[in-house]
């Protein structure tokens, strides 16, 4: 889609790393773990007892405690990220552009421990126990509502909810909005705080985690020979999202420059991607095409990556469909090895750390990958970052459903 062009001025992240951008970015290229065995119930009789938990997360440094109450931790992830994105970016919302400013987060899930300990009250308490909280709590329009509030956002306030490929979905909308001329600036990205018990048992009883409960820290390994499924994790990724005029106009520090989204669907199977990659492949392509890119001018792709067996090859297959011999020149790498799979928030996190490859010439590596699987054959930059320039990212993001979402960053001179 042609039209007026998209920067990103500020980011914030929540993930098992910490609570700021920094932290994200440090953990990452130190090449260090984000995952352990859980700590915030007990676990003991799980198949899978270990996640990507948010450990240093405090909601009483973001949020009066009383107000945090009201609101799922899910939320609460995004109103921290929120608050740092919008520190960085600078952007004032007042009475006169709040109309102007918007809010577009994914979520895969929602409000799932409010839902499970409400649950447990009707069950054990009766239903006059039940909180009268629990629905705002739980629906996964909660994150964009509460973030709009907290910051006086008056224009477009949208949930998006595709599974894996909600924040990327949600960013993608983001920039179609600015583009066309119906906001300024959009925050944007995605949250999730599905680490719970039903959350942890249900995916566990799918066979899609993996099951190293002797080794969590080296159990996410995307495309090595002995993957065995995701890990789940939490947190949030936030950014702002900003017509480059309307920036440029407030002094604001441009990141990056946003030049490419495309979104397609399997139509196939509600859980496993297509074996041929092609609903993938079909994404990459109209993500490049709308960047007016061609395959050779990326350097670097966040893979989506999360360790499942097909999941995995799919995605190797689909970006060597689209790149060609350039595919083998590619950097392609997973954060997801670092610190899990966070479901709805995976893409903005994602592609904050493209932001940061880019502006810092650095690739994040994929860590614990000691021997690539069969058919995963590119250069997933295996356990050490790679200082190298990056002058475009793609960030790839595949949910359940067959949801396909792929975003284009570049450099802003």
């Amino acid at each position: 889609m042609a039209g007026r062009r998209v920067v990103v001025t500020g980011a914030g992240a929540v993930t098992p790393f910490g609570n700021t951008v920094d932290r994200l970015w440090d953990g990452l290229i130190e090449g260090r773990s984000g995952i352990a065995p859980v700590t915030r119930f007990d676990a003991a009789g799980f198949d899978v007892r270990f996640g990507g938990e948010c450990r240093e997360f405090s909601v009483g440094d973001f949020i009066d405690k009383r107000a945090a109450k009201r609101l799922d931790r899910f939320t609460q992830y995004a109103l921290a990220a929120g608050q740092e994105a919008m520190r960085e970016s600078g952007l004032e919302i007042t009475e006169a552009n709040s109309r102007r400013v918007g809010v577009i987060l994914g979520s895969g899930i929602g409000g799932m421990q409010e839902l499970e300990d409400q649950h447990s009250r009707l069950e054990n308490k009766g239903p006059g126990k039940v909180s009268a909280f629990t629905i705002p709590k739980l629906m996964v329009n909660s994150g964009c509502a509460n973030l709009s509030i907290q910051l006086g956002a008056e224009g477009v306030s949208v949930a998006v909810a595709t599974a894996c490929a909600s924040a990327t979905n949600a960013m993608g909308e983001a920039l179609n909005m600015i583009r066309r001329g119906d906001a300024d600036a959009v925050i944007t990205g995605g949250t999730e705080a599905a680490l719970t018990p039903l959350a942890l048992a249900a995916f566990a009883a799918m066979r899609a985690l993996s099951v190293r409960n002797d080794d969590p820290a080296r159990a996410s390994r995307p495309f090595d020979r002995q993957r065995d499924g995701f890990v789940l994790a939490e947190g949030a990724g936030v950014l702002v999202f900003e017509e480059l005029e309307h920036a440029r106009k407030r002094g604001a520090n441009v990141l990056v420059e946003v030049i490419g989204f495309g979104a397609t669907c399997d139509a196939g199977h509600i859980t496993q991607p297509a074996d041929n990659g092609e609903g993938a492949s079909a994404a990459m392509r109209t993500a490049l095409a709308d960047a007016h890119c061609q395959p050779g001018d990326i350097d670097y792709i966040n893979a989506h990556g999360t360790g499942t067996t097909l999941g995995d090859l799919a995605e190797t297959i689909a970006i060597k469909k689209v790149f060609g011999e350039a595919a083998h020149r590619l950097a392609v790498s997973s954060t997801k090895s670092s610190i899990g799979h966070t479901l709805g928030a995976s893409g903005g996190i994602e592609i904050i750390a493209c932001v940061r490859a880019i502006r810092q010439g650095t690739a994040p590596p994929t860590i614990n990958l000691d021997e690539p699987g069969e058919g995963c054959d590119l250069d997933y930059v295996p356990n050490t970052p790679r200082d190298m320039p990056i002058r475009a990212a793609m960030s790839n993001s595949f949910g359940f459903g067959g949801h396909n979402a792929c975003i284009v960053i570049r450099r802003f001179d």
